[in-house]
């Protein structure tokens, strides 16, 4: 047996057997430092350090969808109000058109009925001027005969008679 540990794979001078006690020794050391237990506190910050992270970001998207959701509604409401606005205009539009429709034939029969009182004015003053005319041109023609009548001294019974109706007919 003596042999195995002198020269075969158990034997102190192979390097491989060193480096195997060596490993040991430093594994041996590294546990009796508390190694394990400072990277399990490392490893154990990072994680919570993560979990933060993770927390924060969950929070984060939390809000963000909520103002997202806040933002749409906002926007449906805005829709909505412009809707709204754009149907009032039309419906202010038409009424406006109507109104001004209805003032625009009030105004068109007002001038129309002017326009006609002004006719009718105009006829009955030309009517007027015509009739005094007629009057003047009688009256005057009268004039004329009853002079030529009283210059020449005849009688005529049917001149007599029309010259006595034209005083009757004038008032």
């Amino acid at each position: 047996m003596n042999l195995i540990f002198e020269h075969g794979i158990w034997s102190f001078a192979n390097a491989e057997i060193w480096v195997g006690i060596g490993l040991i020794i430093f594994f041996g050391i590294l546990i009796a430092a508390g190694v394990p237990k400072m990277a399990g506190k490392a490893l154990d910050a990072k994680a919570v350090k993560i979990q933060a992270d993770l927390d924060e970001a969950a929070r984060l998207r939390a809000e963000a969808e909520a103002l997202l959701a806040q933002i749409r509604k906002e926007k449906a409401e805005a829709e909505a109000q412009a809707a709204e606005m754009m149907a009032q205009a039309e419906a202010d539009a038409r009424r406006l058109e109507v109104e001004t429709k209805a003032k625009l034939e009030e105004t068109l029969a007002r001038r129309q009925k002017m326009a006609e009182t002004r006719i009718a004015q105009a006829e009955a003053q030309a009517s007027a001027e015509v009739k005094a005319a007629a009057a003047d041109l009688a009256a005057k023609s009268a004039e004329q005969v009853l002079a030529a009548r009283l210059a020449s001294g005849a009688k005529d019974p049917l001149l007599d008679s029309a010259v006595a109706q034209i005083g009757d007919r004038l008032n």
